[in-house]
């Protein structure tokens, strides 16, 4: 039994233990280390993540080779293209560990065939995906509403610690500034 994965699942749908024999058979554990590619530009996507340990990035590059930074994830954060991922096509983001990552992947033939196997997975699904409607949207808001300060003062309260485990290159993509903005904001 893996205690992480019926925890997190736990928070928000009531599992019999039944329930969560059939749901574990359906991920697989798997570890990356630090710059390893759980996903690339332009492949198939295949799976989703549920991060257990470590700091993963999901990101593009333009056409000038500019990175920019959509999401960072940690424990109990999932990850992937989701784009690619539920319209089955090929990726626009890689998603990269920044430091070494355990995760549990579900593929999307697995999902489905899950969710209609333990029906309360469906719902689990659903808020988890309701979650990231709304923080994508905050996202969007603050990028185009707040100052560099005020979204830098927001990535510091999302996400507590990081500061000291991100590079200050993908911190200042995150949060669309230079290196040098970042440098003045971080003091």
């Amino acid at each position: 039994m893996n205690p992480f994965l019926k925890e997190h699942i736990q928070e928000i749908a009531n599992l019999t233990d039944n329930d969560f024999e059939i749901i574990q058979s359906f991920f697989v554990k798997k570890r990356f280390r630090k710059r390893q590619f759980l996903i690339q530009e332009h492949q198939s996507v295949y799976e989703i993540f549920l991060i257990e340990k470590g700091i993963l990035k999901s990101s593009f590059i333009d056409h000038t080779g500019k990175e920019h930074i959509l999401q960072f994830a940690t424990a109990n954060w999932w990850i992937s293209d989701f784009a690619g991922f539920f319209k089955q096509e090929t990726s626009s983001l890689a998603v990269d560990c920044i430091e070494d990552a355990e995760v549990h992947a579900l593929s999307f033939e697995d999902l489905n065939i899950l969710c209609s196997k333990v029906p309360v997975m469906e719902h689990f699904f659903r808020v988890k995906s309701n979650f990231g409607y709304v923080a994508l949207q905050q996202r969007i808001l603050s990028l185009m509403s707040k100052s560099a300060k005020e979204r830098y003062e927001d990535f510091i309260k999302q996400y507590p610690g990081f500061i000291d485990h991100i590079p200050k290159q993908l911190i200042a993509s995150y949060l669309g500034v230079s290196r040098e903005t970042l440098s003045r904001l971080y003091l």
